[in-house]
């Protein structure tokens, strides 16, 4: 027992003072987090921890109604130019029309016709006959076609818009479009009788050998009415865009 050591050889024990005790532990805590601050130091240099850049006022105030940079951008189609269902098309230029008939009087761009006079040729090595019916118009041959005639059959222009394009706006301006017809059967000539023709089921299996497409199928998303009788050339880069770029439809 303690009380049983003589006093004199006793060891006294110091008491801690307050101040002390308070100093030792501010010590303790200080060093504590001077090491958390080296070892979280340690850690962002190693790449653990990334810090986000701040945006910049002026980055924030850019955005529409402050939105966040990282918000997500949605693509917008515009709405395609049409007048009663038909786009507008560039006129080819008379340098590059090229005749598809003896008397020069039906024309094709130089691509459109070359892949129209072989396609013709593989057409009669089967037994069929093509006939070209209409190839390239300018704006005043469309002007006639669409407003005298209409005229002419008291037409409202939303009912000559199904079988006619408004000036400006029909692919016949491209050169890169024609109507076709069937030599043996003169009476089914731009009627919706050509799909009887051995010509049109000529075209429906072997057209798209020669780069030429229906433009006006059933149920076509611009309104027109079926021509059976209405091919285009999508053969290059330029009669494809012609067509595919005018067709910004939204989906």
């Amino acid at each position: 027992m303690y009380d049983d050591i003589p006093e004199a050889n006793r060891q006294r024990v110091p008491a801690t003072s307050p101040a002390r005790s308070n100093s030792t532990l501010l010590i303790g805590i200080g060093g504590g987090i001077g090491l958390l601050a080296l070892v979280s130091g340690a850690l962002l240099a190693m790449g653990v921890f990334k810090t986000q850049p701040s945006q910049s006022k002026a980055e924030t105030e850019a955005l529409p109604n402050n939105t966040s940079a990282d918000a997500s951008n949605t693509d917008t189609q515009a709405s395609p130019d049409t007048t009663l269902g038909h786009f507008a098309y560039k006129v080819a230029p008379e340098t590059e029309l090229q005749s598809i008939t003896a008397d020069g009087r039906i024309r094709l761009r130089n691509a459109a016709a070359q892949a129209y006079q072989k396609m013709s040729k593989a057409a009669e090595q089967d037994g069929i006959q093509l006939l070209p019916l209409s190839g390239f118009r300018t704006v005043d041959d469309q002007n006639h076609l669409f407003f005298k005639v209409k005229e002419e059959r008291a037409q409202g222009a939303q009912q000559r818009a199904k079988v006619s394009a408004p000036p400006g706006r029909s692919e016949h301006h491209t050169g890169y479009a024609m109507d076709i017809g069937d030599a043996t059967q003169s009476a089914t000539h731009l009627s919706v009788d050509f799909e009887q023709t051995r010509a049109f089921k000529w075209l429906q299996k072997n057209a798209p050998r020669y780069s030429f497409e229906l433009s006006f199928p059933k149920g076509n998303v611009q309104g027109v009415s079926y021509e059976p009788w209405h091919w285009r050339y999508v053969g290059d880069s330029d009669s494809l865009e012609t067509f595919y770029n005018a067709r910004n439809l939204k989906s």
